[in-house]
């Protein structure tokens, strides 16, 4: 992050497919539009009405790029986070262009709209150190360090607290 960047959050709807490439440097990026729609109650009419949708243009970059193209599809209901960027330029015909897009670092889906599965990726070779491919295939699902929540205590954390005097 740099100092005066715009970072926005948008949840919405994806709403066009994702578009996947590779890139000059062996990485991805992806590619999707993302709609939201305000509601309001409105008395005139004794019931919900929706806006104008207001569309934004979403960038994903290498891994997230990867999990968006594996995860994400038409449809869903997202939470992406990112900085606004805005690219320049004149095109063919000597016109000057301006796209604004979000940077994303980061693209979930929405919870509050449903259910989804988690699955944790296998990190790429060249940022595992020194762990050969063999160990890294081992451990890719090895979830053993992640905390078994299912044996977790249902009772109230601040039960055992001291209590003022």
């Amino acid at each position: 992050m740099s100092v005066n960047e715009t970072t926005v959050t948008v949840l919405g709807w994806v709403g066009g497919d994702i578009s996947y490439r590779e890139v000059s440097g062996g990485f991805g990026v992806a590619n999707f539009r993302v709609g939201t729609t305000p509601r309001h109650f409105d008395k005139g009419v004794g019931g919900w009405v929706d806006s104008t949708t207001t569309w934004f243009q979403v960038e994903c970059w290498r891994a997230l790029a990867e999990n968006v193209r594996q995860s994400v599809r038409r449809g869903h209901p997202v939470v992406v986070t990112g900085r606004l960027k805005t690219t320049e330029w004149v095109d063919a015909e000597g016109n000057n262009r301006t796209k604004t897009v979000i940077d994303a670092f980061s693209v979930g889906h929405d919870l509050s709209r449903g259910t989804t599965a988690f699955s944790k990726g296998s990190p790429r070779l060249a940022s595992a150190g020194s762990s050969s491919p063999d160990q890294e295939s081992t451990n890719a699902g090895d979830e053993s360090t992640a905390p078994d929540f299912a044996t977790t205590s249902d009772t109230d954390p601040y039960e055992s607290r001291p209590q003022a005097a």
